[in-house]
């Protein structure tokens, strides 16, 4: 079924291993390995935060370090040298916008199956996404 193939798909990774098992339903939905797109989002460091104030790792460091990890665990899963894009700021509104940017056909991301006061708390990244994109998601539970 080719006509099923996606031109581009993008992974958000948070390093969890949900994260890392969407890989292989994004791959079989990927014309091929080099449609997929990776995207991590960390979180800005505060002013109060230790690194922030006594100026011990920079953004850039942050990043670097994000990429290098990333590599090596795709490299473990012989995923090889996957495009990871590393942002710092909120994820559901970095994993959107990259989305959109990178015209991407499709999201393929876990669910880490928050309930009850947590997920109304914390919310889902998922299911902001899933109102926000402009292209289909795929949940994976």
């Amino acid at each position: 079924m080719s006509w099923l193939k996606r031109k581009s798909v993008l992974i958000p990774i948070d390093f969890s291993e949900l994260s890392y098992q969407a890989l292989g339903p994004a791959k079989e939905l990927a014309d091929d390995i080099s449609s997929l797109q990776l995207i991590h989002v960390l979180a800005p460091l505060y002013p109060a935060d230790p690194a922030a104030m006594w100026d011990t790792i920079s953004d850039e460091d942050r990043k670097q370090k994000v990429r290098s990890f990333t590599h090596n665990k795709l490299g473990e899963m012989g995923y090889g040298e996957l495009p990871i894009e590393v942002v710092i700021g909120d994820p559901t509104s970095k994993i959107v916008d990259y989305a959109q940017e990178i015209d991407a056909d499709l999201i393929v991301m876990p669910s880490h199956g928050r309930k009850g006061v947590s997920r109304f708390l914390i919310g889902s990244v998922a299911e902001q996404v899933v109102r926000l994109s402009h292209c289909p998601v795929l949940i994976l539970k």
